[in-house]
């Protein structure tokens, strides 16, 4: 039996959820760019530090990460941005 989601590695990025990095002022280029993206089939990509290594050993009970899955940090102010961006379930 295969999973119950699988991400879509065709979708396309259609809009920025929330402010850019340079905005919040969490970047001064283009090199460094935290950020959150509404793809075109509806799922959300977020670019972010990689601590899956860091955090790994000391993650809550019952959260795992599958060996293809990374644990990502944004800043705060970031993912708040992006609340008006999201919808409601």
């Amino acid at each position: 039996m295969g999973r119950a989601w699988e991400a879509d590695p065709s979708a396309l990025f259609e809009r920025r959820l929330g402010k850019s990095a340079q905005e919040l002022g969490h970047s001064e280029n283009n090199d460094d760019c935290p950020d959150i993206w509404q793809l075109g089939n509806g799922d959300v990509a977020v670019i972010g530090r990689d601590l899956t290594v860091a955090y790994g050993s000391r993650l809550p009970k019952g959260v795992t990460l599958a060996p293809d899955e990374r644990l990502v940090v944004i800043p705060g102010n970031m993912f708040s941005a992006a609340k008006e961006d999201i919808a409601d379930a």
